[in-house]
């Protein structure tokens, strides 16, 4: 696959003509309050898993309308007090998995929280947690679902969600609230930069190929899903594309990016046709904190960095941790 995205010399500068929405601030402060009227009621039940050297529980907490949100809390045995906490999200169509799967941050000596994403997790991993609230007509796929009102659309669940799970995972006494770091890919790595901008006081971001990102462009420089749900829903909804993107402006990541107020960590690929490179720079360039990085793999698709980027990872927070 040839490169199809702007120059990295022009990636470098490159800025989202995504318009904020003049109530940005507004609508989330309203959202989260409205999510907050529910008790956390953050469960942890331990798991008999077979492992020798991690400790796993079964995690339910109330994220958007109280809705129960599924998760794995997985710490090292013996621990002698709080650890620094690695808050995880997922990619699309993944859900929480099983627990084996996620030995990484625990094996390095943190707290390691996944949350599970409601509705979805019948793709490439399972999941556990439903999505309650209905919609109205949408392309199948998750991201035109309630997309003409940002009321409705779905990713203001989500990012509810995963602001309530870095909530939870500071509920539990084995981990410490003080030094929490939130991470992810695709998906997972736009619902970090969300909660990274929603969540002041974290320590760490590092999302890797962030989804959901410069909206105005990912929708017509790629024709690849999940993007493309949108493209095939304004097909069908004829007239309708100014009202869908002025919803999709509250779930930029752009946005967030501006409000982020921790040290972040990118990672971009640029033969990446699933999140368009120029995508996830135009929120790397919008990151607000002075402290930021990215990684560039040139030769690779949305896969990125893979391992190499999990071990750039555990490195950088590690220092930070």
């Amino acid at each position: 696959m040839a490169l199809f995205d702007l120059p990295l010399d022009e990636l470098r500068a490159y800025r989202s003509a995504s318009p904020e929405p003049a109530d940005f601030d507004a609508f989330w402060t309203k959202t989260l309050q409205e999510a907050r009227e529910h008790e956390l009621d953050a469960r942890f039940e331990p798991v008999v898993t077979g492992l020798r050297t991690v400790q796993v529980y079964d995690v339910t907490f109330a994220g958007f309308g109280g809705h129960p949100v599924k998760g794995w809390l997985t710490v090292p045995v013996s621990v002698d007090g709080p650890l620094a906490t690695v808050v995880e999200f997922i990619g699309y169509g993944g859900g929480r998995a099983l627990p084996h799967q996620h030995l990484l941050w625990a094996s390095a000596g943190f707290a390691h929280f996944v949350m599970d994403t409601r509705g979805q997790g019948s793709t490439w991993s399972v999941g556990d947690t439903p999505d309650p609230v209905g919609s109205a007509p949408a392309f199948p796929g998750f991201m035109t679902r309630g997309v003409e009102d940002p009321e409705s659309y779905y990713y203001r669940r989500v990012f509810t969600d995963g602001v309530r799970a870095v909530e939870a995972a500071r509920a539990h006494p084995l981990t410490d609230a003080s030094r929490t770091a939130v991470t992810g890919i695709s998906q997972g790595g736009g619902v970090t930069l969300a909660v990274g901008g929603l969540v002041p006081d974290l320590v760490a971001v590092a999302p890797d190929v962030p989804f959901l990102c410069d909206f105005p462009r990912a929708t017509t420089v790629t024709d690849q899903n999940p993007y493309r749900e949108i493209g095939n829903y304004l097909k069908a909804h004829r007239g309708r594309t100014e009202r869908v993107r002025e919803t999709l402006a509250y779930f930029d990541g752009v946005h967030f990016a501006a409000r982020g107020r921790a040290p972040a960590l990118f990672s971009t690929a640029l033969e990446d046709q699933t999140c368009p490179p120029s995508t996830v720079f135009a929120a790397f360039n919008a990151w607000a904190h002075e402290e930021k990085a990215i990684e560039v793999y040139e030769f690779n698709d949305h896969e990125g960095g893979g391992p190499h980027q999990e071990a750039v990872k555990l490195r950088w927070l590690t220092n930070r941790l």
